[in-house]
Protein backbone atom coordinates (compact mmCIF):
# COMPACT_ATOMS: atom_id res chain seq x y z
CA UNK A 1 0.00 0.00 0.00
CA UNK A 2 1.30 3.46 -0.89
CA UNK A 3 0.65 5.58 2.19
CA UNK A 4 2.86 8.52 1.22
CA UNK A 5 -0.10 10.91 1.00
CA UNK A 6 -1.06 9.96 4.57
CA UNK A 7 2.36 10.50 6.15
CA UNK A 8 2.06 12.53 9.36
CA UNK A 9 3.94 15.73 10.02
CA UNK A 10 6.53 14.59 12.54
CA UNK A 11 6.37 16.06 16.03
CA UNK A 12 10.04 15.12 16.47
CA UNK A 13 11.57 15.64 13.01
CA UNK A 14 15.15 15.67 14.30
CA UNK A 15 14.87 12.42 16.24
CA UNK A 16 16.13 9.16 14.80
CA UNK A 17 17.10 5.80 16.25
CA UNK A 18 18.85 6.08 19.63
CA UNK A 19 22.62 5.70 19.69
CA UNK A 20 22.23 2.71 22.01
CA UNK A 21 20.19 0.84 19.44
CA UNK A 22 22.56 1.87 16.65
CA UNK A 23 25.70 0.70 18.44
CA UNK A 24 24.11 -2.49 19.76
CA UNK A 25 22.93 -3.37 16.24
CA UNK A 26 26.41 -2.67 14.91
CA UNK A 27 27.89 -4.89 17.63
CA UNK A 28 25.56 -7.75 16.68
CA UNK A 29 26.28 -7.35 12.99
CA UNK A 30 30.05 -7.50 13.48
CA UNK A 31 30.07 -9.95 16.41
CA UNK A 32 31.68 -7.34 18.66
CA UNK A 33 31.83 -7.22 22.45
CA UNK A 34 29.01 -4.85 23.42
CA UNK A 35 30.04 -2.33 26.07
CA UNK A 36 27.78 0.31 24.53
CA UNK A 37 24.26 -0.18 25.85
CA UNK A 38 23.90 -0.07 29.63
CA UNK A 39 22.83 -3.54 30.67
CA UNK A 40 24.51 -6.38 32.59
CA UNK A 41 25.55 -9.49 30.69
CA UNK A 42 24.67 -11.64 33.71
CA UNK A 43 21.29 -12.72 35.07
CA UNK A 44 19.49 -11.48 38.18
CA UNK A 45 19.68 -13.48 41.38
CA UNK A 46 18.05 -16.95 40.98
CA UNK A 47 16.05 -16.19 44.12
CA UNK A 48 14.49 -13.16 42.48
CA UNK A 49 13.72 -15.11 39.31
CA UNK A 50 12.04 -17.79 41.44
CA UNK A 51 9.85 -15.14 43.08
CA UNK A 52 8.68 -14.05 39.61
CA UNK A 53 7.92 -17.65 38.63
CA UNK A 54 6.08 -18.23 41.90
CA UNK A 55 4.00 -15.10 41.31
CA UNK A 56 3.08 -16.30 37.83
CA UNK A 57 2.25 -19.81 39.03
CA UNK A 58 0.06 -18.49 41.84
CA UNK A 59 -2.11 -16.39 39.56
CA UNK A 60 -0.35 -13.03 39.50
CA UNK A 61 -0.81 -12.52 35.78
CA UNK A 62 -3.55 -9.92 35.40
CA UNK A 63 -3.50 -6.13 35.65
CA UNK A 64 -1.92 -4.65 38.73
CA UNK A 65 -3.47 -1.54 40.27
CA UNK A 66 -2.52 1.41 38.09
CA UNK A 67 -0.32 3.05 40.71
CA UNK A 68 1.41 -0.18 41.72
CA UNK A 69 0.77 -3.12 44.01
CA UNK A 70 0.23 -1.74 47.55
CA UNK A 71 2.86 -3.97 49.15
CA UNK A 72 5.48 -2.75 46.67
CA UNK A 73 4.61 0.90 47.22
CA UNK A 74 4.84 0.31 50.96
CA UNK A 75 8.25 -1.26 50.45
CA UNK A 76 9.43 1.70 48.38
CA UNK A 77 8.23 4.05 51.10
CA UNK A 78 10.28 2.10 53.62
CA UNK A 79 13.37 2.34 51.40
CA UNK A 80 13.05 6.13 51.14
CA UNK A 81 12.72 6.47 54.90
CA UNK A 82 15.59 4.06 55.62
CA UNK A 83 18.09 5.55 53.17
CA UNK A 84 17.05 9.21 53.06
CA UNK A 85 14.97 9.80 56.22
CA UNK A 86 12.19 10.90 53.87
CA UNK A 87 8.53 10.02 54.38
CA UNK A 88 6.43 9.30 51.29
CA UNK A 89 2.83 8.16 51.60
CA UNK A 90 2.51 4.93 49.56
CA UNK A 91 -1.11 5.76 48.75
CA UNK A 92 -0.66 9.27 47.40
CA UNK A 93 3.05 9.88 46.77
CA UNK A 94 4.51 6.74 45.14
CA UNK A 95 3.77 5.41 41.66
CA UNK A 96 5.23 2.28 40.09
CA UNK A 97 6.12 2.80 36.43
CA UNK A 98 7.08 0.68 33.44
CA UNK A 99 10.72 1.58 33.73
CA UNK A 100 12.37 4.84 34.70
CA UNK A 101 11.92 6.15 31.15
CA UNK A 102 8.16 6.10 31.58
CA UNK A 103 8.57 7.90 34.89
CA UNK A 104 10.63 10.65 33.26
CA UNK A 105 8.09 10.93 30.45
CA UNK A 106 5.12 11.26 32.80
CA UNK A 107 6.89 13.80 35.04
CA UNK A 108 7.75 16.04 32.10
CA UNK A 109 4.30 15.62 30.59
CA UNK A 110 2.71 16.59 33.91
CA UNK A 111 4.37 19.99 34.25
CA UNK A 112 5.83 21.19 30.93
CA UNK A 113 3.59 23.52 28.97
CA UNK A 114 4.01 25.29 25.63
CA UNK A 115 6.87 27.77 25.89
CA UNK A 116 8.18 26.58 29.26
CA UNK A 117 11.94 26.43 29.63
CA UNK A 118 13.60 23.30 31.00
CA UNK A 119 17.22 23.44 32.12
CA UNK A 120 19.15 20.37 30.96
CA UNK A 121 22.75 19.61 31.86
CA UNK A 122 24.87 18.22 29.05
CA UNK A 123 25.99 15.60 28.29
CA UNK A 124 22.39 14.50 28.87
CA UNK A 125 20.66 11.13 28.68
CA UNK A 126 18.95 11.00 25.31
CA UNK A 127 15.31 10.66 26.42
CA UNK A 128 15.08 14.07 28.10
CA UNK A 129 15.09 16.55 25.24
CA UNK A 130 12.66 14.80 22.83
CA UNK A 131 10.02 14.61 25.57
CA UNK A 132 10.54 18.25 26.53
CA UNK A 133 10.00 19.25 22.90
CA UNK A 134 7.04 16.89 22.49
CA UNK A 135 5.11 18.93 25.05
CA UNK A 136 6.13 22.30 23.70
CA UNK A 137 8.95 22.96 26.13
CA UNK A 138 12.19 24.72 25.28
CA UNK A 139 15.37 22.96 26.45
CA UNK A 140 17.97 25.32 27.92
CA UNK A 141 21.35 23.62 27.72
CA UNK A 142 24.14 24.07 30.25
CA UNK A 143 27.34 22.09 29.75
CA UNK A 144 28.94 20.36 32.71
CA UNK A 145 32.57 21.33 33.15
CA UNK A 146 34.90 18.96 31.29
CA UNK A 147 36.71 16.75 32.33
CA UNK A 148 35.18 16.40 35.83
CA UNK A 149 31.60 17.07 34.65
CA UNK A 150 30.73 19.31 37.58
CA UNK A 151 27.90 21.89 37.59
CA UNK A 152 28.71 25.59 37.21
CA UNK A 153 26.02 26.97 39.52
CA UNK A 154 26.76 30.57 38.58
CA UNK A 155 25.95 29.66 34.99
CA UNK A 156 22.70 28.08 36.19
CA UNK A 157 21.68 31.24 38.05
CA UNK A 158 22.24 33.29 34.90
CA UNK A 159 20.09 30.97 32.77
CA UNK A 160 17.08 30.92 35.11
CA UNK A 161 14.29 33.17 33.82
CA UNK A 162 10.62 33.80 34.50
CA UNK A 163 9.93 31.05 31.93
CA UNK A 164 12.00 28.39 33.70
CA UNK A 165 9.61 25.59 34.61
CA UNK A 166 11.89 22.62 35.35
CA UNK A 167 15.51 21.89 36.22
CA UNK A 168 16.50 18.32 35.40
CA UNK A 169 19.24 16.70 37.46
CA UNK A 170 20.79 13.25 37.16
CA UNK A 171 23.06 11.77 39.82
CA UNK A 172 24.99 9.56 39.62
CA UNK A 173 25.21 10.91 36.12
CA UNK A 174 24.83 9.05 32.85
CA UNK A 175 27.03 9.19 30.79
CA UNK A 176 29.83 10.80 32.82
CA UNK A 177 29.71 8.89 36.12
CA UNK A 178 29.91 12.15 38.11
CA UNK A 179 27.91 12.53 41.33
CA UNK A 180 26.31 15.60 42.87
CA UNK A 181 27.55 16.57 46.33
CA UNK A 182 25.59 17.90 49.30
CA UNK A 183 26.92 21.36 48.44
CA UNK A 184 25.61 20.98 44.90
CA UNK A 185 22.17 20.25 46.29
CA UNK A 186 22.33 23.23 48.64
CA UNK A 187 23.25 25.42 45.68
CA UNK A 188 20.20 24.12 43.88
CA UNK A 189 18.04 24.87 46.94
CA UNK A 190 19.17 28.52 46.81
CA UNK A 191 18.31 28.79 43.12
CA UNK A 192 14.76 27.43 43.39
CA UNK A 193 13.86 28.72 46.86
CA UNK A 194 11.85 31.77 45.79
CA UNK A 195 10.25 30.60 42.57
CA UNK A 196 7.94 27.95 41.11
CA UNK A 197 10.53 25.75 39.43
CA UNK A 198 10.02 21.98 39.55
CA UNK A 199 12.87 19.49 39.87
CA UNK A 200 12.95 16.21 37.96
CA UNK A 201 15.65 14.11 39.59
CA UNK A 202 16.83 11.06 37.66
CA UNK A 203 18.29 8.80 40.35
CA UNK A 204 18.28 5.41 38.67
CA UNK A 205 21.89 4.75 39.74
CA UNK A 206 21.30 5.88 43.32
CA UNK A 207 22.79 2.73 44.85
CA UNK A 208 25.71 2.45 42.44
CA UNK A 209 28.03 5.07 43.93
CA UNK A 210 31.70 4.56 44.75
CA UNK A 211 34.67 5.42 46.92
CA UNK A 212 32.66 5.90 50.09
CA UNK A 213 30.48 8.65 48.63
CA UNK A 214 26.87 9.01 49.76
CA UNK A 215 24.10 9.52 47.23
CA UNK A 216 22.55 12.96 47.60
CA UNK A 217 18.94 12.29 46.72
CA UNK A 218 16.58 15.21 46.30
CA UNK A 219 14.53 13.39 48.95
CA UNK A 220 17.16 14.34 51.57
CA UNK A 221 16.51 18.06 51.10
CA UNK A 222 12.99 19.12 52.15
CA UNK A 223 13.01 22.30 50.03
CA UNK A 224 13.84 20.21 46.99
CA UNK A 225 11.62 17.26 47.86
CA UNK A 226 8.55 19.48 48.05
CA UNK A 227 8.91 20.31 44.33
CA UNK A 228 10.61 17.16 43.01
CA UNK A 229 9.67 14.16 40.94
CA UNK A 230 12.30 11.57 41.92
CA UNK A 231 12.68 8.72 39.44
CA UNK A 232 14.41 5.41 40.20
CA UNK A 233 14.68 1.90 38.81
CA UNK A 234 14.58 -1.66 40.10
CA UNK A 235 16.13 -2.76 36.82
CA UNK A 236 19.39 -0.99 37.63
CA UNK A 237 19.39 -2.05 41.29
CA UNK A 238 18.76 -5.73 40.69
CA UNK A 239 20.40 -6.44 37.30
CA UNK A 240 17.03 -6.79 35.55
CA UNK A 241 16.87 -3.93 33.07
CA UNK A 242 14.65 -5.91 30.69
CA UNK A 243 11.86 -6.14 33.24
CA UNK A 244 11.24 -2.39 33.03
CA UNK A 245 10.10 -1.65 36.58
CA UNK A 246 10.72 1.81 37.98
CA UNK A 247 8.98 4.24 40.27
CA UNK A 248 8.36 7.91 41.02
CA UNK A 249 8.41 9.64 44.40
CA UNK A 250 6.66 13.02 44.54
CA UNK A 251 4.44 15.05 46.90
CA UNK A 252 0.74 14.27 46.67
CA UNK A 253 -0.25 17.21 44.46
CA UNK A 254 2.56 16.47 42.00
CA UNK A 255 1.77 12.75 42.08
CA UNK A 256 -1.88 13.44 41.26
CA UNK A 257 -0.83 15.17 38.02
CA UNK A 258 1.78 12.49 37.31
CA UNK A 259 -0.84 9.74 37.64
CA UNK A 260 -3.18 11.47 35.19
CA UNK A 261 -0.53 10.91 32.52
CA UNK A 262 0.55 7.47 33.74
CA UNK A 263 -2.97 5.98 33.59
CA UNK A 264 -3.23 6.75 29.87
CA UNK A 265 0.36 5.81 29.10
CA UNK A 266 1.13 2.32 30.37
CA UNK A 267 -1.72 2.21 32.96
CA UNK A 268 0.12 -0.41 35.03
CA UNK A 269 3.34 -2.40 35.21
CA UNK A 270 3.86 -6.17 34.93
CA UNK A 271 2.22 -7.84 37.92
CA UNK A 272 4.57 -10.79 38.58
CA UNK A 273 7.62 -8.51 38.61
CA UNK A 274 5.93 -6.20 41.11
CA UNK A 275 4.98 -9.11 43.35
CA UNK A 276 8.53 -10.43 43.24
CA UNK A 277 10.14 -7.08 44.02
CA UNK A 278 7.72 -6.40 46.89
CA UNK A 279 9.22 -9.42 48.66
CA UNK A 280 12.80 -9.13 47.42
CA UNK A 281 13.45 -5.54 48.52
CA UNK A 282 12.86 -6.44 52.16
CA UNK A 283 16.48 -7.59 52.35
CA UNK A 284 18.30 -4.25 52.44
CA UNK A 285 21.73 -5.88 52.23
CA UNK A 286 21.18 -6.39 48.50
CA UNK A 287 21.10 -2.63 47.97
CA UNK A 288 23.83 -1.89 50.47
CA UNK A 289 26.17 -4.36 48.74
CA UNK A 290 25.51 -3.01 45.26
CA UNK A 291 28.13 -0.24 45.30
CA UNK A 292 30.90 -2.67 46.26
CA UNK A 293 29.88 -5.11 43.52
CA UNK A 294 30.10 -2.49 40.80
CA UNK A 295 33.11 -0.69 42.23
CA UNK A 296 34.98 -3.98 41.96
CA UNK A 297 33.95 -4.20 38.30
CA UNK A 298 34.96 -0.59 37.66
CA UNK A 299 38.36 -1.14 39.24
CA UNK A 300 38.86 -4.43 37.40
CA UNK A 301 38.07 -2.79 34.06
CA UNK A 302 40.48 0.05 34.82
CA UNK A 303 43.24 -2.42 35.60
CA UNK A 304 42.73 -4.07 32.22
CA UNK A 305 43.64 -0.84 30.44
CA UNK A 306 46.61 0.26 32.57
CA UNK A 307 49.45 1.20 30.27
CA UNK A 308 47.17 1.68 27.27
CA UNK A 309 46.91 4.94 25.34
CA UNK A 310 43.44 5.64 26.72
CA UNK A 311 42.92 8.23 29.43
CA UNK A 312 40.71 7.13 32.34
CA UNK A 313 38.30 9.83 33.50
CA UNK A 314 36.83 10.00 37.00
CA UNK A 315 33.87 7.73 37.73
CA UNK A 316 32.00 8.24 41.02
CA UNK A 317 28.96 6.13 40.16
CA UNK A 318 26.78 4.38 37.53
CA UNK A 319 28.21 1.46 35.58
CA UNK A 320 29.89 3.53 32.91
CA UNK A 321 33.55 4.44 32.51
CA UNK A 322 34.59 7.26 30.19
CA UNK A 323 37.87 6.88 28.33
CA UNK A 324 39.60 9.67 26.47
CA UNK A 325 41.34 8.65 23.26
CA UNK A 326 43.02 11.88 22.09
CA UNK A 327 46.45 10.22 22.38
CA UNK A 328 45.35 7.70 19.75
CA UNK A 329 43.60 9.81 17.10
CA UNK A 330 41.89 13.13 16.50
CA UNK A 331 39.06 11.42 14.66
CA UNK A 332 35.48 12.32 15.61
CA UNK A 333 34.20 10.14 18.42
CA UNK A 334 31.24 8.91 16.36
CA UNK A 335 33.53 7.63 13.63
CA UNK A 336 36.10 6.21 16.02
CA UNK A 337 33.40 4.32 17.92
CA UNK A 338 32.01 2.82 14.71
CA UNK A 339 35.43 1.87 13.37
CA UNK A 340 36.40 0.28 16.67
CA UNK A 341 33.19 -1.77 16.62
CA UNK A 342 33.73 -2.95 13.06
CA UNK A 343 37.50 -3.31 13.00
CA UNK A 344 38.37 -4.13 16.61
CA UNK A 345 35.15 -5.90 17.63
CA UNK A 346 34.46 -3.67 20.64
CA UNK A 347 31.38 -1.43 20.86
CA UNK A 348 31.16 1.74 22.95
CA UNK A 349 29.12 4.95 22.82
CA UNK A 350 30.54 8.28 21.59
CA UNK A 351 29.84 10.93 24.22
CA UNK A 352 29.25 13.73 21.69
CA UNK A 353 25.79 12.30 20.98
CA UNK A 354 24.73 13.40 24.47
CA UNK A 355 25.23 17.07 23.45
CA UNK A 356 22.71 18.92 21.27
CA UNK A 357 25.53 20.44 19.21
CA UNK A 358 27.72 17.33 19.22
CA UNK A 359 30.44 18.68 21.51
CA UNK A 360 33.35 16.30 21.03
CA UNK A 361 36.03 15.88 23.72
CA UNK A 362 37.36 12.65 22.15
CA UNK A 363 35.71 10.50 24.82
CA UNK A 364 33.89 7.15 24.62
CA UNK A 365 31.58 5.56 27.17
CA UNK A 366 32.07 1.91 28.14
CA UNK A 367 29.65 -0.15 30.26
CA UNK A 368 31.47 -2.28 32.86
CA UNK A 369 28.35 -4.07 34.14
CA UNK A 370 29.76 -7.23 32.63
CA UNK A 371 31.35 -10.53 33.61
CA UNK A 372 35.11 -10.47 34.24
CA UNK A 373 35.75 -12.52 31.13
CA UNK A 374 34.00 -9.90 29.02
CA UNK A 375 35.99 -7.07 30.60
CA UNK A 376 39.25 -8.97 30.15
CA UNK A 377 38.59 -9.41 26.43
CA UNK A 378 37.67 -5.74 26.12
CA UNK A 379 40.89 -4.78 27.90
CA UNK A 380 42.97 -6.84 25.50
CA UNK A 381 41.46 -4.97 22.58
CA UNK A 382 41.94 -1.55 24.16
CA UNK A 383 45.58 -2.33 24.97
CA UNK A 384 46.29 -2.87 21.28
CA UNK A 385 44.95 0.49 20.09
Amino acid sequence: MNSKSFSPQSKLPGVGTSIFSVMSALARKHDAINLSQGFPDFDPDPGLRKLVADAMNSGGNQYAPSYGIPSLREGISSLAETFYSAKYDPETEITVTSGATEGLFCALAAVVREGDEVIVFEPAYDSYVPVIKLFGGIPVFISLNYPDYQVDWEAVKKRVTSKTRVIMINSPHNPSGAALTAQDMENLVKIVRNNNIFIISDEVYENIIFDGLEHQSAARFPRLAERSFIISSFGKNYHATGWKVGYCLAPADLTAEFRKIHQFNTFSTATPFQLAFSEYIKDLSRLRDLAAIYQEKRDFFRRQILGSRFKTLACSGTYFQLLGYDRITTEADTEFAKQMTIGNKLASVPVSVFYHQGEDHKVLRFCFAKAKETLEKAGEILQKL
